[in-house]
């Protein structure tokens, strides 16, 4: 059967604005029932009263409670179902391939999330704003480096993910592979492994002032950490960079000044 589509070029920008604020309450109602149902369908609302007949129809209340079912994905990459999701109801797709569609959404995108944000964006900003403090950065920017640069990071994908997500509709799938969710991960890893090899000498070597007191330390740390990424090195993104950023750090602890 063939969908009935209402071509919707664009969200009003009041709407897309308000579904934008609601994305950063996406985990307000998070439980181990729903997870991020509740979530999506209080975001999705302010575009689902655009249906017809508004908030008094039968279509409004089965479209809100369609979405405050089960569904999974990372909070930041929450907008991209958001809106694609919003853009099906708006267009009159069955309310089967919604389902379906919904189901086969959420898995990417936990997974793609997991590996861009928690395992390289976050230590990458991590390792910015420590390399900043072993340059001698004041606590307070240090503190502003961090903040500013991990909450830009996020405050992109969620803008990104909602005007994607609504442009796309049902062929949202492709925005997944987008250079930046395709391979950034891996570019990432590599640029955080390539910075702690530069930023944890200089903040260690900012505390101890001495420089070269903690050699037999530092060594201890590059067997322990080279031992670990031998065990998970299939498994770690740029493991390679990461034993050479161990090995110049075991340089950096035992050559005199």
């Amino acid at each position: 059967m063939t969908p009935s589509v209402t071509p919707v070029p664009s969200l009003p920008f009041t709407t897309w604005f308000r579904i934008y604020l609601r994305l950063f309450a996406v985990q307000g109602a998070w439980n181990y029932e729903t997870l991020l149902g509740n979530g999506i369908a209080f975001c999705m609302e302010p575009a689902l009263r655009l249906l017809p007949g508004g908030v008094n129809d039968p279509r409004y209340r089965e479209a809100l409670g369609r979405h405050t079912r089960y569904f999974n994905a990372h909070p930041y990459l929450a907008g991209v179902a958001v809106g694609a999701l919003a853009r099906a109801e708006l267009d009159g797709v069955p309310a089967a391939l919604i389902e379906r569609f919904r189901t086969a959404l959420g898995g990417p995108l936990g997974s793609v999330g997991d590996r861009l944000v928690w395992a390289s964006w976050l230590p990458l900003c991590s390792l910015v704003a420590l390399g900043a403090f072993g340059s001698g950065a004041r606590p307070i920017v240090v503190i502003a480096t961090f903040l500013g640069l991990y909450n830009a990071g996020h405050l992109w994908m969620r803008a990104w993910g909602l005007t994607v997500g609504f442009q796309r509709g049902l062929r949202v799938a492709d925005a997944l592979g987008h250079p930046v969710l395709r391979r950034g991960p891996q570019y990432v890893g590599s640029v955080a492994a390539l910075l702690a090899g530069i930023s944890i000498p200089l903040a260690v070597d900012r505390i101890v002032m001495e420089g070269r007191t903690l050699a037999g330390e530092m060594i201890l740390v590059a067997i322990v950490g080279g031992a670990v990424l031998a065990r998970f090195g299939e498994r770690a993104e740029g493991w390679r960079l990461a034993l050479i950023a161990l090995a110049l750090f075991v340089l950096y602890s035992v050559i005199p000044k």
